[in-house]
């Protein structure tokens, strides 16, 4: 009798916000090609539909619904839709972010911080409580396992000169996540974090386009590339799996060695 795939994940439904584009759509794109049905909560409908089409290509099912993490009702009435499409929810992956205006210190505003802190912090608590409710009911009817998984930064590590209020909402986050790993373990529920390096997206793309910035970074990436969103696709997959029930309030980066050289 053939040994069952590890990594083959039919059956289990995750749902990635912001996962129509870039790092979120490069995972979602890898756990359906394992078998998962995927549900991708993220704000721009057209994008959404885009990503929709992407991932009808691989076995798992999908769904796109549009969501602003900013507002509870929002989350809350998103996960009753998926519920009731796919019957439950063994994974959460919040993906869903904003960066800051470059500006320095003495021009920041508080409305900056408000916003970025808003969509950063409160949204991933947003997500995470909706997502948690369901997995510790589900955990308390015998059916334990969960996946918290947050995209925070490798701006935590480094200094992220001119954009401190992006930075410090990536680090709230991973002490949000380390907390949460501790008090949802007993409900067999991880929570980890992802931390990106320079990574090729729309939100990256006129950074990209800057010869003494791609001069700069590039010389200190050990790979001699920058990450891509399909360099994320297989640690989801990883992530969700039963191999990784263990794994839990740790910080994975994924910087192609920027952040040690």
């Amino acid at each position: 009798m053939a040994a069952k795939n590890p990594f083959d994940l039919s059956g289990r439904v995750v749902v990635i916000t912001g996962g129509n584009g870039g790092i979120g759509l490069g995972m979602a794109e890898g756990l359906a090609v394992m078998g998962a049905k995927v549900a991708v909560w993220a704000r721009n409908e057209e994008k959404n539909a885009k990503a929709l089409a992407r991932l009808a290509e691989a076995p798992g099912e999908a769904m796109a619904l549009a969501v602003d993490v900013n507002s509870q009702e929002a989350v809350d009435a998103a996960m009753a839709q998926t519920l009731e499409r796919f019957g439950r929810v063994d994974g959460m992956f919040a993906n869903a972010g904003i960066s800051a205006r470059k500006a320095s210190l003495l021009d920041r505003t508080e409305d900056d911080w408000r916003r970025v802190f808003e969509a950063n912090v409160l949204g991933v608590h947003r997500v995470f409580k909706a997502a948690a409710t369901h997995m510790v009911e589900r955990a308390k009817d015998g059916d334990a396992f969960g996946r918290l998984v947050v995209t925070s930064s490798t701006s935590t590590i480094f200094g992220a000169a001119g954009n401190e209020p992006y930075g410090g909402s990536k680090g709230a986050v991973l002490s949000m996540m380390r907390a949460l790993a501790v008090e949802l373990a007993r409900f067999g529920i991880t929570a980890n974090a992802i931390l990106p390096g320079w990574t090729e997206s729309e939100m990256t793309a006129p950074a990209f386009s800057n010869e003494k910035f791609v001069k700069a970074t590039m010389g200190r990436t050990p790979i001699r590339r920058y990450c891509t969103p399909e360099d994320f696709s297989n640690l989801a997959v990883y992530l969700m799996t039963d191999g990784a029930s263990a794994h839990t309030g740790d910080c994975l980066r994924i910087d192609g060695g920027y952040s040690i050289f």
